[in-house]
């Protein structure tokens, strides 16, 4: 890999534990401590998670739902689209914001998503979410082994979130 850029070491990790999964929905938590990094800046009197990152938590959790889904057959999973984002309660350090994916529909370029995070008994965060599924290597040939690396990074991301749950093979 190249050393400008490196795709395994730009990425927060924002889904900590996968509690239940079927093909349908996923359950998934994370846990917000004084360590966070951008908690320092987001507000350094009132640290709280910063609103982009329960949506990227979001984004994260439909991301491991189309991977096992698909039988981790694409290197990427990202927000093509987010609509009817509302922000509710604050997400505190010591707090944990558990996220709840359910699938909708296949798109064209991957798939759409109701989701919603919370805090308790309160919402931090609801969304409907369109995800894109694909391979770097579908427009640049080059970057094939780019792919198998990240395919392989999120199978042995998946081994530490998700005890107990069995990912389908590669």
């Amino acid at each position: 890999m190249s050393d400008r850029y490196n795709p395994l070491s730009v990425k927060f990790n924002l889904i900590d534990k996968i509690e239940s999964m079927t093909d349908d929905r996923i359950v998934a938590v994370k846990y917000v401590t004084l360590a966070e990094e951008y908690l320092a800046d987001h507000f350094p009197t009132f640290p709280v998670l910063p609103g982009v990152m329960m949506l990227e938590a979001l984004t994260q959790a439909a991301g491991w739902l189309l991977h096992r889904r698909h039988h981790f057959a694409k290197s990427m999973a990202v927000l093509k689209e987010a609509k009817n984002v509302k922000y509710g309660n604050f997400v505190a350090p010591g707090n944990f914001l558990r996220v709840d994916v359910e699938w909708l529909k296949t798109t064209a370029t991957g798939a759409a998503f109701k989701a919603s995070g919370t805090v308790g008994e309160t919402t931090a965060v609801t969304a409907r979410l369109e995800i894109a599924y694909f391979n770097l290597a579908d427009k640049q040939p080059a970057l094939a082994e780019i792919d198998v690396k990240l395919r392989a990074h999120h199978q042995q991301r998946w081994a530490l979130i998700a005890p107990g749950l069995i990912a389908p093979p590669l």
